[in-house]
C-alpha cells in the first residue's frame, strides 16, 4: 500500500512541475508582402468570406460547412465552419477593424478540442506600392492544456499554415 502511495505522491508532484514549467502562452505570426496597395490588401482581408479564396484550412476540407453571420467586414461579422479532422469545428468573430491598419478577431475552437485564441491581420505600407501583411494569432495555455504545450511547437505546428495561406493571398491579389 505504501508504494501505491509513494507512484500516486510521485505523479501528482510531476503534475505540478510540468504544471510550473509549462508555456503559459503562445504567440504565432507570419508576414509576406504584396505587390498591391495597402487600401487593396486591407478591404480584401476584412471580408470573413474572402478568405475562401486562400485558406490553407479551405483547401484541406473545400466541403467543410459554413455558416456567415452578421455583415461581412464590421465588427460583430462572425464565421462559422464544421469540418473533417484537419479543420475541426469554430467560429471566427471579428472584434476590431481600425481601417487600413489592423483586423481583429476572436478565434472560438470547438472541435477537436475546445480553445480560444485572438487572430490579427496587420498591414503596413512598404516602398512604392506594395503592402507588408502580417497574419498572427495568440492566446493563453490553461492548464492541463498547458503540459501539453511542452511536447508541441504551435509555432510550428500553425507557422506552415499561415506561411500557405499568405502565399496564397498573395497569388490572389497579384493575379
Amino acid at each position: 500500500m505504501s508504494i501505491l502511495l509513494y507512484i500516486l505522491v510521485g505523479i501528482v508532484v510531476l503534475i505540478l512541475v510540468l504544471a510550473l514549467i509549462a508555456p503559459k502562452s503562445y504567440n504565432v505570426s507570419r508576414s509576406i508582402e504584396i505587390a498591391q496597395p495597402k487600401a487593396k490588401v486591407f478591404e480584401n482581408l476584412r471580408f470573413l468570406k474572402n478568405q475562401d479564396a486562400w485558406s490553407p484550412w479551405n483547401k484541406k476540407d473545400p466541403n467543410m460547412e459554413k455558416k456567415f453571420t452578421g455583415t461581412d467586414g464590421e465588427v460583430g461579422a462572425t464565421s462559422y465552419w464544421n469540418g473533417n479532422k484537419d479543420v475541426g469545428e469554430g467560429e471566427q468573430e471579428l472584434t476590431k477593424i481600425v481601417d487600413g491598419e489592423r483586423i481583429e478577431s476572436e478565434l472560438r475552437f470547438l472541435k477537436p478540442w475546445k480553445s480560444t485564441s485572438d487572430a490579427y491581420f496587420i498591414t503596413e505600407e512598404v516602398e512604392g506600392e506594395n503592402t507588408k501583411v502580417t497574419w498572427g494569432f495568440s492566446g493563453k495555455n490553461k492548464f492541463p492544456t498547458s503540459i501539453f504545450m511542452l511536447f508541441m511547437n504551435m509555432d510550428k505546428a500553425v507557422g506552415g499554415d499561415f506561411e500557405e495561406g499568405l502565399a496564397s493571398l498573395k497569388s490572389v491579389l497579384e493575379e
